[in-house]
């Protein structure tokens, strides 16, 4: 490829400018850097591009007919719902994503869900900040149950990479660790179907993928199958659990409590019923468990490495 032109058409999501670039920069004759692109803009900007660079925006066959240079398409992520497989096969375009970047991260977050669940850390902070420490007649306020972890059962739904980092956590503080089959997956001896597991397990851990199989896996029927003081966490994908019915079971005061990274749609509206301020015991974040800047960085140089060895004839990543 005599003129290696790259456009990253959304960088923002990526680099708070806290990255260093200069290794994508060096693989590529030419890298035209973008903060935001709308969609309105894609097919002009990857104009004489031979490689697409993306986070979340959409790559369908409309874009790939109008620019006939385009050769590769690097996903700055791993999840690859927004480019059209089918049609880059079609026209002879490689896709290449990243993997696995930010497990320790991911876990991390994940634990540290778990544990501001257990320990009530969102109620003490309110209750310090409304003043009932101030005015407590004690040395201490325990106004809030705490829980503690060790001999609790976590099961974990999606034991691969980032399920196992969580596992490896969970056990250090001395939890049990059960795993769960997942649907439209060939089941596992040592695994225990979801019936079986959700009745037994103090806290649930989602890291699977987000399929027709598994979209709302976690619903009314299945909460209900919870002890009553069980906590959830999503570190997943928010199709996973059904979020009208997770916000009723906690008005109810089914559940220890939920917590979750992920919503259904991103950015959220305001109507989610999530969102709501009359939700108990319920953590939101904003889809920000991945983003370290190591983890970051690293999808820098997956997409470095994705690019040279494409380029040499023997692709890294290579899903498409």
């Amino acid at each position: 490829m005599s003129n290696r032109r790259a456009v990253f058409l959304d960088l923002a999501p990526l680099d708070q400018g806290d990255l260093d670039l200069t290794p994508l920069q060096s693989v590529f004759d030419e890298l035209i850097c973008h903060t935001q692109t709308n969609e309105s803009q894609i097919i002009e900007r990857l104009q004489g591009a031979q490689v697409a660079i993306v986070n979340k925006l959409r790559l369908g066959d409309e874009v790939f007919s109008a620019c006939p240079d385009l050769k590769l398409i690097l996903v700055a992520a791993t999840g690859l719902n927004n480019i059209d497989l089918a049609a880059a096969r079609q026209r002879g375009i490689s896709v290449c994503n990243c993997q696995g970047y930010g497990t320790a991260t991911v876990a991390q977050h994940a634990l540290m869900l778990l544990l501001a669940l257990a320990t009530r850390l969102p109620d003490y902070q309110a209750a310090v900040a409304r003043g009932r420490w101030q005015e407590s007649g004690q040395f201490c306020l325990l106004d809030f149950p705490i829980v503690e972890l060790a001999g609790k059962t976590l099961g974990i739904l999606g034991h691969g990479e980032l399920g196992s980092a969580v596992a490896k956590l969970a056990e250090a503080f001395g939890m049990r660790v059960l795993t769960g089959n997942l649907p439209g997956r060939p089941p596992r001896p040592e695994r225990l179907d979801l019936d079986e597991l959700l009745p037994e397990v103090d806290a649930l851990s989602l890291h699977c993928p987000l399929t027709e199989q598994t979209r709302n896996l976690i619903g009314a029927r299945e909460l209900q199958l919870m002890k009553p003081t069980a906590y959830i966490i999503n570190t997943a994908r928010g199709g996973l659990i059904d979020e009208q019915a997770l916000a009723d079971t906690l008005r109810r005061g089914h559940l220890g409590g939920a917590a979750t990274d992920v919503l259904t749609s991103e950015p959220p509206s305001n109507d989610n019923p999530l969102l709501a301020a009359d939700i108990p015991r319920l953590i939101v974040t904003p889809h920000s468990a991945w983003g370290s800047r190591e983890a970051r960085q690293r999808i820098v140089g997956q997409m470095c490495e994705n690019a040279e060895t494409f380029f040499t004839g023997t692709p890294k990543r290579l899903v498409n």
